[in-house]
């Protein structure tokens, strides 16, 4: 039996995690999941090195729920106000959601707690859920210090503690948060980094805090860019004032289905994803601007598919985990290779196929050589491509005759209404204010004409002036040294 042909119980995994994973049609392993069971299993601490969308959540998760649950699958401890035995660390939200939605689904079949603890929402329910007990902490580093240094999330019960996606906690500026959390963790544990490149400052964390720790890296062999071999890249030269037509043409190709738009800033994230609602288009921003409540809504409606376009920045689509995205458009140019192998890595997920398009613009070509050459791409120059362009109709798709608007559609039975196309509501006309009173709108012929016609319109209240208790007129005004 060669390793492809294992299945999870294969590698000893506990009956209870075998059967739940069944029942989400999980059965074969992925390889990186192949590489991590057999030495995670036993407890040993592991380096991975593997893209996002490798399906390395479960190679870390299996061990994580087994060490709890035990090899034989026996009831975890359920008693009331216990502290949790594992903990996992990531740099956001969005993927602190994804992963404890994993191990749930794998642990389906057992009496696991499992709770995510992250900022942007109220303290009190996460320490209800904390004091109630738990086996299962996934949180982000900030929160999760915070609670700690409450003492009400303690760490002297984790037997488990797993650090996912460490470069990117790096890069948003976590890895002095990181280094309070395992140095509060006990000795006596098994850690397990993953990170998709290895800085030096994820090395040196790696040989302060972990025990001669296996090093595993997932990478095909043949895979000689840096960039996903199932993910099939267009570069092309953009005009500014074209780009919005090329991207409503291109949302229109042939087996297009969930689409993730890159833009560098929030305002363009937030105009484009209006024009193309205005255009027709299922369209949700995705950026750091809007509160919790409104990001979990937007990435829930994608995921389930009532939005099918995502208009996103880097930092807010950082931990997005969902595996049949079909296209990534980089509408604006990434600011290096990193962010360009970060975007098009949310497509060509776990075996599927994608498709990444990059517009660049002229302005931008310096900056697109550069990331072409760290990437050893053949895109060094792009050829220039309008929304008219035969080429750019033929590489993605797109049926001929396709203009950059969709015709009005009626709302499909079931579509929440609030999941729709975000268009502006019309303008109102503004009734005046009491401070509008006396402000000129127009000629002073037409605004005495409309108060004597009655017409509707704001009426001028007179004011009469008094002194000593008596009215004074414009004669006496007058007399005495007043302007009326």
């Amino acid at each position: 039996m060669t390793e492809t042909d294992k299945t999870f119980a294969d590698f000893g995994v506990a009956e209870p995690i075998v059967a739940a994973l069944a029942d989400a049609g999980i059965t074969i392993p992925f390889p990186i999941q192949s590489m991590t069971l057999p030495v995670a299993l036993r407890g040993a601490d592991i380096i991975g090195q593997a893209k996002t969308g490798t399906g390395k959540t479960l190679g870390f998760g299996i061990p994580l729920l087994q060490h709890i649950i035990g090899a034989d699958g026996s009831s975890a401890d359920t008693s009331e106000g216990r502290s949790p035995q594992a903990l996992v660390v990531v740099p956001t939200r969005e993927l602190a959601q994804q992963v404890a939605e994993d191990l749930r689904t794998a642990s389906a079949k057992s009496d696991l707690k499992i709770i995510t603890i992250y900022g942007g929402k109220d303290f009190q329910p996460q320490i209800d859920a904390l004091k109630a007990g738990v086996d299962v902490v996934v949180g982000t580093p900030g929160r999760l210090l915070d609670l700690h240094g409450r003492r009400v999330l303690r760490f002297d019960s984790v037997r488990t503690a797993v650090f996912d996606e460490a470069d990117e906690m790096l890069d948003l500026g976590f890895l002095p948060d990181v280094e309070r959390i395992v140095a509060a963790l006990p000795a006596q544990r098994q850690t397990m980094l993953f990170s998709a490149t290895m800085p030096g400052a994820v090395v040196s964390l790696a040989r302060r805090y972990m025990n001669r720790p296996t090093h595993i890296r997932s990478q095909d062999p043949d895979d000689t860019t840096k960039t996903a071999k199932n993910t099939t890249q267009f570069v092309y030269r953009t005009h500014a004032m074209d780009k919005s037509e090329m991207l409503a043409r291109l949302l229109q190709a042939e087996g297009r289905g969930r689409t993730i738009v890159f833009a560098r800033t929030k305002r363009t994230a937030d105009r484009l994803a209006e024009e193309l609602s205005d255009r027709g288009f299922i369209a949700k921003p995705l950026h750091g601007d809007l509160n919790q409540q409104m990001r979990e809504r937007a990435l829930r409606s994608f995921r389930e598919g009532k939005v099918d376009v995502l208009v996103a920045t880097d930092v807010a689509a950082r931990g997005i985990d969902i595996d049949d995205v079909t296209h990534v458009v980089n509408y604006q140019c990434p600011e290096d290779e990193k962010t360009y192998v970060h975007r098009i890595g949310r497509t060509g997920r776990a075996g599927h196929s994608g498709i990444a398009v990059t517009f660049v613009e002229w302005d931008e070509i310096p900056r697109w050589k550069l990331i072409n050459r760290a990437l050893e791409l053949d895109f060094d120059d792009p050829r220039e491509t309008y929304s008219t362009s035969e080429h750019f109709y033929a590489d993605l798709g797109i049926p001929k005759g396709t203009k950059g608007r969709l015709k009005r559609r009626k709302p499909t039975a079931g579509e929440d209404a609030e999941d729709g196309p975000t268009q502006r509501p019309p303008r109102q006309r503004r009734r005046p204010s009491s401070s509008d009173q006396g402000q000129s709108s127009g000629p002073a012929s037409e605004r005495g004409a409309a108060d004597s016609d009655g017409a509707a319109g704001p009426r001028r209240r007179r004011r009469s002036r008094t002194r000593g208790g008596k009215p004074v007129g414009r004669a006496s005004r007058a007399e005495t040294g007043h302007e009326g």
